[in-house]
């Protein structure tokens, strides 16, 4: 791995690290894919727990070499979905004002008290959004986008996250969140992040 010219070295010091893989171990087996793959989610942490490094975050950001590892989380409620608007001082600066249907973000090396990826996904939804009613957890699948910048750099590992309370809110990271129909998500649809347009075609046809 390079460190890039564009990166100042005095930056790299604060940078946090977060958990990566590099791309030819994630499609070693089956190459890659576009959009959401159904896969034994298992096989894949054993390559994230086997091949896994923890680097500054400003690289990976720069270097499609590797791919972050997200756990993204979409929540549903009797058949609505949370959809949510990024906000404008949003940390990726690529994703600012877009709207969303998933939770997620960056592992660091704190986070993985355990193996499981679905601890992750939990403290990441509850790090994003304040919800105190019970969740029932399905994995969907592996989304991978190579077709733009963001998602060149990031694999994400869906799931969907059934609710059994409509009292949900977002925090200090995005700018509000509502809990609306697929007829209703359908009109924010050219304004979601790519991944969100990817996972509501995804339910949609489902």
């Amino acid at each position: 791995m390079q460190i890039s010219k564009n990166i100042p070295a005095q930056n790299l010091v604060k940078d946090e690290l977060i958990l990566v893989v590099k791309r030819n171990f994630l499609f070693e087996n089956d190459g890659a894919w576009q959009g959401i793959k159904k896969v034994d989610f298992e096989s894949y942490l054993k390559i994230i727990q086997n091949k896994k490094e923890f680097l500054p975050r400003s690289l990976m950001e720069q270097d499609p070499a590797y791919k972050q590892i997200i756990p993204y989380l979409v929540f549903t409620h009797e058949s609505k979905l949370f959809l949510m608007q990024r906000r404008t001082q949003a940390t990726e600066t690529r994703l600012r004002n877009k709207f969303s249907l998933g939770i997620g973000g960056h592992i660091r090396q704190e986070d993985m008290t355990t193996n499981s990826i679905i601890d992750w996904a939990t403290r990441e939804f509850h790090e994003e959004v304040e919800y105190q009613g019970k969740l029932n957890i399905k994995p969907i699948g592996i989304l991978n986008d190579d077709s733009n910048e963001v998602g060149k750099v990031h694999i994400g590992f869906v799931f969907l996250l059934e609710g059994d309370s409509e009292q949900i809110k977002v925090k200090s990271e995005l700018k509000s969140g509502n809990l609306l129909s697929m007829q209703d998500c359908q009109q924010y649809l050219e304004n979601m992040e790519s991944w969100s347009q990817l996972v509501f075609n995804f339910l949609q046809n489902s």
